[in-house]
């Protein structure tokens, strides 16, 4: 089984890069399983479908505006994803609907797509998450080692 986590987001725009911070404490704190790979998308979208195809899962990390209060933590799954997609939060969200309709297009689609997503306080230039989205970091990690428990691919600490 090949599973692939994809945090996306801009580092810049503080709680925008989310997805990404979270994918770097996923490596900097735990041993990987050689089935799953981490990836930082940041901003990208259709340039990261050779990597994506084929993966039979995939966690998507980012940004969402879900009309909850800032900071809160959702969890989408398969039909749910693209749908949220329709609501944009910033450009690289376009691309990350398009990737997940052409993998899909194109047969290469996983068997299941989960994302976990945060609502931001800041898309100001800075280089740090707001202190609320920064807060629940630590979950939002901790949800994507729950998806890889699930899989029967648990994490352990460095």
């Amino acid at each position: 089984m090949r599973i692939v986590v994809l945090g996306v987001g801009n580092v810049l725009m503080s709680d925008e890069g989310v997805g990404v911070h979270a994918v770097e404490r996923l490596q900097s704190r735990f041993r990987i399983p050689d089935e799953v790979e981490l990836v930082d998308g940041g901003t990208t979208g259709m340039e990261l479908l050779p990597m994506l195809h084929g993966a039979d899962q995939l966690i998507i990390v980012d940004a969402v505006r879900v009309g909850q209060p800032p900071g809160s933590v959702v969890r989408l799954i398969d039909d749910e994803v693209p749908a949220f997609f329709k609501t944009k939060l910033s450009p690289h969200q376009i691309g990350v609907s398009d990737m997940l309709a052409a993998l899909k297009f194109g047969g290469g689609s996983p068997q299941r797509v989960v994302l976990i997503g945060v609502q931001p306080v800041s898309l100001d230039l800075a280089m740090t998450l707001s202190a609320p989205v920064a807060d629940r970091l630590d979950e939002v990690v901790g949800m994507v080692q729950d998806e890889l428990a699930a899989l029967g691919r648990p994490l352990t600490p460095l």
